[in-house]
């Protein structure tokens, strides 16, 4: 329910997009991320950094697409924020010492730290690797193509990256031999 959750401004930019165009989908995905964040803060009392950024983005890319009516600058905003989330990890780990994976994930897994290093690494170039991928789409491509992309393109490609970092991570995974009935 989560990721659905995650998902709110993308699918409703895709819905409004397909029936009302690029323009009228910018506008409803500025106003779904700020009802996401109004929705989490309201739930949490606490909205994640990353959520923020997000709505920053949405609001600079997708006025500037509203204002001067150039699609060009909503097409750019996947991009600028995939970057900006490979810069945290990297950053964060070089600069600040701190491994943001690991901070995410460590009630979830125990690993040893070279593996928590690759972690981190492999995800900033992920998400390094899908800015420069969506910016692909959206200069050889028509904007439906990129729309599609951005709905259904993704979402498969972290699926797949996800899958895979899970078949990496598994033999790291402590078996509990406790049966419980």
């Amino acid at each position: 329910m989560k990721f659905l959750f995650d998902l709110f401004p993308v699918i409703l930019f895709f819905v409004t997009f397909k029936i009302y165009g690029i323009y009228a989908a910018t506008a409803v995905a500025i106003a779904a991320t700020f009802v996401q964040i109004g929705w989490v803060w309201f739930r949490h009392h606490k909205v994640d950094n990353m959520l923020w950024a997000s709505l920053v983005i949405v609001v600079i890319f997708g006025s500037a697409t509203l204002i001067l009516q150039d699609e060009t600058f909503i097409k750019w905003k996947p991009s600028v924020l995939y970057w900006l989330f490979a810069i945290a990890l990297l950053l964060a780990h070089l600069i600040f010492k701190k491994n943001l994976i690991r901070t995410m994930m460590k009630e979830q897994i125990k690993l040893p730290e070279p593996i928590w290093v690759h972690l981190n690494t492999t995800w900033a170039a992920f998400f390094a690797s899908m800015g420069a991928v969506n910016l692909i789409v959206a200069y050889n491509y028509s904007t439906e193509t990129w729309v599609n992309f951005k709905m259904f393109g993704f979402m498969g490609l972290m699926l797949a990256f996800i899958v895979l970092q899970g078949l990496f991570l598994g033999k790291y995974i402590e078996k509990n031999d406790d049966k419980e009935i």
